[in-house]
């Protein structure tokens, strides 16, 4: 089986995603063979970190078998799926590890980018208030944790930001560092934390197969933190959708309508996604990935109040990958 380039490149980039590319073919016969699955109609779909195939379990009914090279990202999806236990999330059927799943067959082809913009935020708010688990009830150590996040992100942003040569100005750095210093562990509200999907985007958000008004939550990169750290994804993806006219001001309304969906805090919402927004433009710095950085910038000045000149408008900034 030849793997797209896109996923050759991403798992060739470290030894033990080399290790996966070279062992690939056998680990996906081995996970057919074991847990007895036939190939089923459709796919097999292509990520930047996984392959996808679509199967038919023993019984008959429909499954994805997903196999990920290891990542640190990935190595708490099982975890949480099981958490989860389908509640908002896919339904984690079988493992073989960290990497190796066999999961609830969902809609590729109805993700919730296919739904109109303004009827997304309800389904995105429901998912969010389903996928809270408070480490305080349910067994949800061992992933990381947001505070740790943030002091993290109090040494690296400035540091990164010179390496750099400043490449944005001081303000906006300093309203990024604040967020961290604050919503650090100084300042963390542990009764406020829970076991959160990370890149809860339109994109990873699928409608189900046995409901066509339900959707759940694919690819989790879990964390343990605040709520409103989610939000951010839902900002930096679809920004074209938003009116051409004032897009910024839509930007930051569009923040208040998915945190008030779902049951979160507005304002920490719009800073956590300033602050991820200030690390994401740095990095895409400093793989120089222009388009995307400026995509950033755009996103993090806007919702820090004053979108930075010189910017492209919102509808010419490029979509993520």
């Amino acid at each position: 089986m030849e793997l797209p380039p896109g996923l050759r490149r991403s798992a060739a980039g470290s030894a033990a995603g080399r290790e996966w590319l070279r062992g690939f073919n056998d680990l996906h016969a081995g996970a057919m063979l074991d847990w007895n699955l036939r190939a089923a109609p459709g796919g097999p779909w292509f990520g930047q970190t996984a392959a996808v195939f679509p199967v038919l379990a023993p019984d008959g009914s429909s499954a994805v078998l997903k196999l990920t090279f290891p990542h640190p990202e990935a190595d708490g999806e099982a975890r949480a799926l099981r958490l989860w236990d389908g509640r908002g999330a896919v339904r984690l059927l079988a493992e073989r590890g960290a990497f190796v799943l066999l999961l609830e067959r969902l809609d590729a082809g109805r993700p919730l980018s296919t739904i109109a913009l303004d009827d997304t935020s309800g389904i995105w708010g429901g998912l969010v208030r389903q996928l809270q688990l408070p480490p305080a009830t349910s067994p949800a150590g061992g992933f990381e944790m947001v505070s740790a996040l943030a002091e993290e992100w109090t040494d690296t942003l400035p540091a990164r930001w010179l390496e750099l040569g400043k490449p944005f100005p001081t303000w906006l750095m300093e309203c990024a560092l604040e967020v961290c210093q604050v919503r650090g562990s100084v300042g963390r509200r542990e009764d406020r934390d829970v076991l959160l999907h990370s890149d809860l985007h339109y994109g990873n958000i699928l409608a189900r197969l046995d409901s066509p008004a339900g959707f759940a939550a694919i690819d989790p990169k879990p964390l343990i933190g605040e709520p409103e750290f989610a939000v951010a994804p839902m900002l930096w993806n679809r920004i074209a959708d938003l009116p051409a006219v004032d897009a910024g001001r839509h930007l930051r309304r569009r923040c208040v309508e998915l945190a008030e969906a779902a049951g979160l805090e507005p304002d920490t919402a719009r800073e956590w996604a300033m602050a991820r927004e200030v690390d994401n433009a740095l990095d895409y710095l400093q793989q120089g990935a222009t388009g995307d950085a400026v995509r950033s910038l755009w996103v993090a000045s806007t919702l820090a109040g004053s979108t930075l000149p010189d910017l492209p408008a919102a509808h010419a900034l490029p979509a993520p990958a």
